[in-house]
């Protein structure tokens, strides 16, 4: 028996049992391997879109992670300048407050320095006409029949008053 050669018998029974495994396989094997295979190559479509999805989502998330992130930086500038603006405000208010509370105090002042100038005025006055009436006394008192001794008098008695 030569290899190289093949005889006719040989080469019809390994080709009817070559035609048998492949009607065999084709009934049991090829749907479930196919199958198998179709299954997988779902599966993987499956798991990229899956994937592609879950980026998306993901992209979608960094998106409203950064939209968040910026309106609470607005939030925290808009509650920083009202906080400042307030500040100002309270500022601004002790100032005028105590500007007017200061304008009342000068006003009070400036009465009571009028009424204490008044009293004061009104006591120099007294004093005043008290010392004419003793000076007046005094005048009548002496003999005034020389006018010398008038002028002297007077001015002795102007020497002699102290003003208060």
């Amino acid at each position: 028996m030569d290899l190289i050669t093949p005889e006719f018998g040989l080469v019809f029974w390994t080709l009817i049992t070559f035609l048998i495994l492949l009607f065999i396989l084709r009934k049991f094997a090829w749907k479930p391997i196919l199958g198998a295979v179709s299954d997988r190559e779902d599966g993987i479509r499956n798991a990229l879109a899956s994937a592609e999805k879950a980026r998306l989502e993901m992209q979608n998330l960094h998106a409203d992670n950064e939209r968040i992130l910026q309106e609470a930086r607005a939030e925290r500038e808009a509650m920083l300048k009202d906080a400042r603006e307030m500040k100002n405000k309270m500022i601004t208010d002790a100032k005028d407050e105590a500007q007017s509370q200061a304008n009342k105090m000068i006003e009070q002042a400036q009465v009571a320095i009028e009424s204490e100038k008044k009293a004061a005025m009104a006591e120099l006055k007294s004093h005043v006409a008290g010392l004419s009436v003793e000076i007046a006394e005094k005048v009548v008192r002496q003999e005034l029949s020389n006018k010398d001794k008038q002028l002297k008098l007077v001015e002795d008695m102007l020497g002699d008053a102290k003003l208060n």
